[in-house]
């Protein structure tokens, strides 16, 4: 399957309290992880990521993906445009707590193939890694790279992704808290 990112100039980033269905997304990985009490799955998708989190009947949907998307609005808590860097958080019933940033960078043509190879080339990477098909435009191809660090109370996710024809990484952090 050909696996080519769109163009960075209209990522949106969103904040759900639902699951949304799969095949709203062109999926290229996915990983789930369980622990104390709650899933995650990661997907790598052609613009970014969908992070879907699970804890005792609540489901927090967080997306990276093209604003163009057609996507439902209900229970939508969060929409912004990905453009230069933005912090958020929500508490939910409970006290579980998300907690986000979010920042595109653009950088030096050296500076992205620096950071191109070392999200592509570390054998020590843990995370979730999709290495798509060049554009044409340039030789290389984006990257999208997802880490979860997961602790019983709470789990911390790192993403990257990188768009070659603009010279852009969209980096994401994100933390899904349990009170206690």
């Amino acid at each position: 399957m050909l696996s080519i990112r769109p163009r960075v100039a209209e990522l949106a980033f969103q904040l759900y309290t639902r699951p949304l269905h799969p095949e709203l997304f062109e999926t290229f990985r996915t990983r789930t992880v369980q622990r104390g009490g709650y899933t995650l799955r990661m997907d790598i998708t052609n613009c970014g990521h969908v992070l879907t989190w699970r804890y005792e009947g609540l489901t927090l949907t967080e997306i990276c993906t093209s604003a163009h998307q057609s996507l439902p609005t209900k229970r939508r808590i969060m929409a912004y445009q990905i453009k230069g860097r933005r912090s958020d958080q929500f508490e939910c019933h409970g006290g579980i707590r998300y907690q986000t940033s979010f920042q595109l960078e653009g950088v030096s043509n050296k500076l992205f193939r620096m950071c191109q190879r070392e999200l592509c080339n570390d054998e020590r990477k843990v995370g979730l890694v999709h290495e798509f098909d060049s554009s044409g435009r340039v030789h290389m191809g984006a990257v999208s790279y997802m880490n979860a660090e997961t602790r019983n109370r709470s789990v911390f996710i790192q993403a990257f992704h990188t768009f070659p024809d603009d010279n852009a990484i969209v980096k994401t952090e994100t933390y899904f808290r349990l009170p206690g």
